[in-house]
């Protein structure tokens, strides 16, 4: 896997600080439980050194996972005067032309998309079909409802 992992400088300082985090917190408290549990006696059917023992391995391969996006990251600063086309890093005003109703999307890298924020990823459908567009452009979007359709109002740089 060499290929790069586009992401914000906050998406970057997120998953170091997750890295962080596991490697100096988590990965020390699972040791210490790892061995409470070793302590109480036959570990072949201790559920306690089981348990542990797989939230060791979901915390290691976490580790490897956020060391590899980290360090094929690609971190994007989208700041300077707005774009006139939508790219990574930008905020778009859209108008959804079934309901008239304005909606605001920011696109970021995968482990940074969050909907209920209005961050959504860049490898999205809606994010793939507004990339290069401009402001007044309409955009047809087949999405898991369905097919919609938006008018870009706005792209800014927030």
């Amino acid at each position: 896997m060499s290929d790069r992992v586009p992401m914000t400088p906050a998406g970057y300082a997120d998953l170091q600080e997750e890295l962080k985090r596991l490697k100096t917190r988590d990965r020390l408290q699972i040791v210490k439980e790892i061995e409470t549990a070793r302590a109480h006696g036959d570990i072949s059917e201790n559920a306690e050194f089981h348990a542990a023992k797989e939230r060791q391995s979901h915390i290691e391969t976490r580790i490897r996972q956020l060391e590899d996006k980290l360090a094929r990251a690609q971190v994007i600063d989208p700041t300077g005067p707005a774009p006139d086309t939508v790219r990574f890093g930008v905020t778009v005003v859209l108008l959804d032309s079934d309901t008239d109703e304005e909606v605001t999307y920011t696109l970021v890298g995968e482990d940074e998309a969050d909907v209920s924020q209005g961050l959504i990823s860049f490898n999205s459908p809606i994010a793939r079909a507004l990339l290069g567009k401009g402001v007044d452009d309409e955009v047809k979007v087949r999405v898991p409802k369905g097919m919609r359709e938006f008018e870009i109002r706005e792209i800014r740089l927030d």
